[in-house]
């Protein structure tokens, strides 16, 4: 059974407004194990948001020897000088979602504003994978009517803050993530932040330890993950 917060959908032209595919074709995720089925088995979703930057490619690093997927919550702006690690998380198969151009808090802009905002963001990641975000991420988690209205991806928030950005300590960061972890759980991170992804090593020991397997976003909510709907975590039973 998934929790999520049920919002006023926008029109289904939405969903493409703004977004014009140039040449790139999109990516082919490289051959990998079958997602685990999270209705037999125990899952969470790692998300990352504010990258990519550089300590981006060491945790795709960490990720592949894990053999865990994640997804990562892009800002647009940061697309263009980094288009190798955007590329490199879709050829391995990790989740890739909008996250605005440049982390404006969306109760703050107006209808068009998020629009043209998000479809630009849409843009600079399917000219590097070929297929736009499936979702997407306010900042902050901020959300009022005006964006409730006018966003046309799945919005993704979480269920357990690690809190990386304000404390800068790896080991508080995976004190936390162990305390709030359940099944089904969201999990946010930032990998702007050497201290967490230093970290994450060593909380994918202790998740793996305790049951857990490592979905994207789109694997652990399937086919609950509708335009319109605000989800913070999932939740079998």
């Amino acid at each position: 059974m998934t929790r999520r917060v049920t919002v006023g959908a926008a029109g289904a032209t939405l969903i493409t407004s703004g977004l014009l595919l140039g040449a790139a074709h999109p990516v082919t995720a490289a051959p990998s194990e079958e997602a685990p089925d999270c209705d037999e088995v125990a899952c969470v979703a790692l998300t990352f948001d504010d990258g990519p930057g550089e300590y981006t490619d060491a945790l795709l690093d960490t990720l592949a020897e894990h053999d865990a997927r994640a997804t990562f919550y892009l800002l647009g702006s940061k697309v263009g000088d980094h288009h190798e690690e955007v590329r490199r998380m879709a050829e391995e198969g990790h989740g890739i979602g909008n996250h605005t151009w440049k982390h404006d808090d969306l109760t703050t802009l107006s209808h068009d504003q998020i629009r043209d905002d998000l479809a630009r963001t849409d843009r600079a990641v399917a000219e590097v994978t070929g297929e736009r975000p499936r979702s997407m991420r306010p900042p902050y988690g901020a959300l009022d009517d005006t964006a409730r209205e006018t966003i046309p991806h799945p919005m993704v928030l979480w269920d357990v803050d690690t809190l990386d950005w304000q404390h800068r300590d790896g080991e508080r960061m995976r004190e936390i993530a162990l305390d709030g972890v359940g099944d089904g759980s969201v999990i946010l991170f930032h990998d702007i932040h050497g201290t967490t992804v230093e970290a994450i090593p060593a909380l994918l020991d202790d998740l793996t330890e305790r049951g857990y397997h490592f979905v994207t976003v789109s694997e652990l909510f399937g086919d609950d993950l509708e335009p319109g709907t605000a989800h913070t975590d999932a939740r079998s039973g």
